[in-house]
Formats: C-alpha cells, structure tokens, sequence
C-alpha cells in the first residue's frame, strides 16, 4: 500500500465570530507538493481557514496538523517554513519594491545581499525586474499583486498559501502567476489556494474542495468533481426567463437532461449535446439564442451552491 504524506490534516474545524458560524465541521487533508484548493465565494470559509492555518487565527473547535504537529495558533518555527500571500497587499510604501523584499527576508535571517540576489531573481520571475527602484505608491494594482506573490517567496517556503493570488491581475499577468506556481510544486512545493475564479482552479489545482456557507459540499480533482457531479454537455439559453417555454422541463425529461436555472439563467446539463441542440428549434428555441459547451468547473459550482462565478 502505498503512504501518503500529508503535510496539513484538519478533522471537524469548526470556527465562530460571536453568532456567526464561519466554519461547520469541516475536515481534509493535503498531501505534500500538491496543489490543494478552497473554491467558493466570499463568506464560504476559505479565508478563515487560512488563517487558521499561517497562524493568524486560533483553532477552537476541531484538530488541525501541521507536519504532524497539532496545532491550536501556529507557532513560530512552523511559520518560518510558510510562505502567505494575503488577500491585502500589506506592503510598506515607503520603500521601493527591491527593499520590500530586502526588508522582509531579513525577518527570515537572511543578509541584505542575499535578499537583494534572491529579491532580483523573483522579480524577474514576475516581470517585475525593471521595477525595482520604483516605489510601492507609483505601482499599478497588478503589480503590486505580483510583488506581494513574489515576498512570499523571499524565504524558499515549503508551504506557499496564496489567498486569492490574482485578485486585479489581467489575464497575461494572471497566466505569468499560474506558470510560477507551476514551478513551484514541480519541485516539490506544497501550494494551499483559496480562489473564486474557475478557471484558476482548473489550470493549477491537483485537488481542491468546493466551500459554501462554511461546509466543505464536494471534494476531489476539477475533473473528478466535473464528471461526478454534472453531465458531459450543457447548453445554455439565454433568453428572458418569461420567453422560456413552460414545457421545457418535460422536454429536456424525455431526453434525459437536467434543468437548472441560477438567478435569470437556465441551463441544460446532457449525455448527447448534439442531439440535444438539434431538438431546440422544436421546441420553439432560437438556436441563435443558445450555447452548447462542454461541462466544466463552474457547472459543479453553479449546481452545488446555486451561485455562479463571481466578475
């Protein structure tokens, strides 16, 4: 039988801010160098669990081990081996972008020429190199992002928790951030996500958990999760939900479709979406009012929790 190492084991947390239950029970475990996600929106539990984990937060309820060491606040020697990227930027804009990351090595021991060596390489890794004289203040959002990313890494952590990594990145910068992470865990480096994008779940995360209202709802890979929890082919109808004929549930039925409406949207979840788009148009849908695409992430999310992906 083969052992697996898991580096983060939680069972049963549970977490309260007066009245208001954050998390409800929840349990997982991650193995060592993979990229493990929290998937849900704002309010699901996600953050709160990261913090339970870098230490900003205490364990009330519940078991979490670290490197097999129970935990109830996060002490120093295990957050040494931690790299975080919050969801604030939190950087001193008082200093250029090369000092930030001066400045935050030496909270790790290292020397200002070594953070200055290891400062450079990361920005350049970020695309960020011709940057490091600028101050904190003249930098855009996105870039600030990737400098907040890159002071995660300042002390070569084995643990990386990126709390919704790419927040106000566009879409270059965003595939930059995915394919450094990429490195990372090709040697060897355990990355915790927390994230609403789909999409970024999909390209990066070996296993992840869909959180919703503090429950974990579903866990395994996005392919895993897409293929146990939705059909192959979904088409979707766009059309004012007055103009959607009353008899489409028992149309899709006879085919063996599903029906799902999410706020003014309906959409139809089939084994055979050709087949399927080719009976629209008897059914008094405009095709040119329709959308036939292969299932996905979002699907699950949309199905599990009755919420779409947040822009």
């Amino acid at each position: 039988m083969i052992k697996l190492d898991y580096v983060i084991s939680a069972q049963n947390l549970s977490k309260k801010y007066g009245s208001f239950q954050a998390l409800k029970g929840i349990s997982f475990r991650i193995q060592e160098g993979e990229c493990f996600g929290f998937l849900g929106h704002n309010g699901a539990g996600k953050s709160t669990t990261m913090r339970m984990i870098y230490g900003l937060s205490t364990v009330d309820e519940g078991q979490l081990t670290i490197w097999d060491q129970p935990i109830t606040l996060t002490p120093p020697e295990i957050k040494s081996r931690l790299g975080i990227v919050p969801q604030e930027d939190s950087l001193d804009p008082d200093l250029t972008v090369l000092e930030n990351l001066e400045v935050y090595g030496g909270l790790f021991g290292l020397s200002r020429s070594q953070s200055q060596m290891l400062g450079r390489q990361l920005l350049d890794d970020m695309g960020m190199l011709e940057k490091e004289h600028d101050s904190v203040e003249s930098l855009s959002g996105g870039l600030k992002r990737r400098l907040v990313i890159a002071r995660a890494l300042i002390n070569q952590p084995q643990i990386i928790i990126l709390d919704e990594p790419t927040t106000g990145l566009d879409p270059q910068a965003r595939h930059q951030v995915w394919q450094k992470l990429r490195s990372l865990k090709s040697q060897g480096v355990t990355l915790i996500l927390t994230t609403h994008y789909m999409e970024e779940a999909t390209q990066i995360c070996d296993r992840l958990v869909i959180m919703h209202e503090g429950l974990i709802l579903a866990e395994g890979s996005p392919m895993e999760l897409i293929a146990r929890c939705v059909l192959p082919y979904v088409i979707e109808i766009h059309l004012p939900i007055q103009d959607v004929p009353e008899q489409l549930m028992k149309h899709a039925g006879r085919f063996n479709a599903e029906v799902l409406q999410v706020a003014n949207g309906i959409f139809l979840y089939c084994q055979d979406g050709h087949r399927l788009w080719e009976q629209l148009k008897h059914w008094d849908i405009p095709q040119h009012a329709c959308f036939l695409r292969p299932s996905n992430l979002e699907d699950v999310f949309l199905k599990l929790t009755g919420k779409g992906e947040e822009q």
